[in-house]
């Protein structure tokens, strides 16, 4: 029973679009929320019984202690459904009650023909385009878990691949999108293979571009620096807020300022916002926008620690003078 309701739950998440579904204690019963676009969208309440024994599920596919429901567990799961295969990432924590909470984040394996990056400013994607077209050196993209800092990777490498042929080679964690014309490979902890193991072995095979799923740790970060002082294009995803903090984030991670000086091309802070009904049909419900600091302006900003150039909040404030955007969403996603 609980196998099958799961099995339903899971199909209307991916129907909606849903980026996570989030099953929560509220007041004796759980309440389940589908996060759409960004947005909690409530569905509806279960009961104890059925929350409980929901998660517990969950936690046997995932290989985590049923039995354990104190500390906070973290798993993912290969879930096969009709039309295909879905990644779930699991996160548990308690409450004061004692009572567990779920986070499921789905990650669908799709193919390029299935995904496609719309922005509201044309322009700066053509920046961006320029950018990755460079032979060597770090290009750097930052942004909120789910802003399309993946897709917009992908597609600008799939285009310049259509002008020349590459060898391109990508680590992930996991692989979101399916790119049969790229080596991709995953990490895998259980195996002790992390993206220290997989950059070392990649730059043996003389790779054009080397696509680094994020940069966590010191390692990580030495190995990337290495990749684009010996000349070759590194791209990779770093945790920060806007482009300023990704040049401070290197520095946390004991990137000298000389090699950051060296190596870095360009830093991109992307947001995917949520458009007006006006432009739905046009952009299918979310499109990006794009902080670049590239060129002189990067430069300015490494010998002068400033520079004056546009920001994701400037970008936000034309988007909705445009009409673009609302102002929940301006407010929602403006950098502070």
């Amino acid at each position: 029973m609980i196998e099958q309701q799961a099995k339903i739950m899971i199909e209307e998440a991916l129907t909606e679009n849903t980026s996570d579904i989030h099953i929560l204690p509220r007041h004796q019963v759980y309440a389940i929320y589908f996060r759409v676009n960004g947005e909690m969208v409530f569905q509806r309440d279960e009961s104890e019984v059925w929350g409980r024994k929901l998660i517990s599920y969950f936690k046997f596919l995932a290989n985590l202690d049923v039995g354990e429901k104190r500390k906070p567990q973290s798993g993912s799961i290969h879930y096969q459904l009709a039309g295909g295969a879905v990644e779930l990432r699991l996160s548990t924590i308690t409450n004061v009650n004692l009572w567990e909470s779920l986070v499921i984040r789905l990650i669908r394996q799709v193919t390029h023909h299935q995904q496609a990056l719309m922005t509201y400013f044309p322009n700066e994607l053509a920046h961006l385009r320029q950018l990755v077209r460079r032979k060597s050196g770090l290009l750097l993209f930052s942004g909120p878990v789910g802003s399309g800092k993946t897709t917009t990777i992908y597609q600008l490498l799939r285009e310049r691949m259509k002008e020349e042929p590459l060898q391109v080679i990508t680590m992930e964690d996991p692989v979101e999108i399916i790119e049969e014309t790229f080596l991709q490979t995953e990490v895998n902890l259980r195996a002790d293979i992390d993206y220290d193991v997989l950059i070392k072995a990649s730059l043996r095979h003389h790779p054009d571009v080397l696509l680094i799923g994020e940069i966590r740790d010191e390692i990580t970060a030495r190995m990337v620096i290495r990749g684009a002082l010996t000349g070759h294009l590194m791209i990779a995803t770093i945790h920060a807020k806007n482009t300023l903090g990704v040049i401070g984030r290197l520095q946390e991670l004991s990137v000298s300022n000389e090699q950051i000086r060296q190596t870095l091309i360009g830093v991109i802070s992307q947001r995917l916002v949520p458009c007006t009904s006006v432009l739905k049909p046009k952009l299918g419900g979310r499109a990006a926008i794009f902080e670049v600091l590239a060129g002189s302006t990067l430069q300015e900003v490494l010998s002068q620690g400033e520079a004056s150039f546009p920001e994701i909040n400037d970008y936000l404030r034309k988007a909705w003078s445009y009409g673009y955007i609302t102002s929940k969403s301006y407010h929602q996603f403006e950098v502070v």
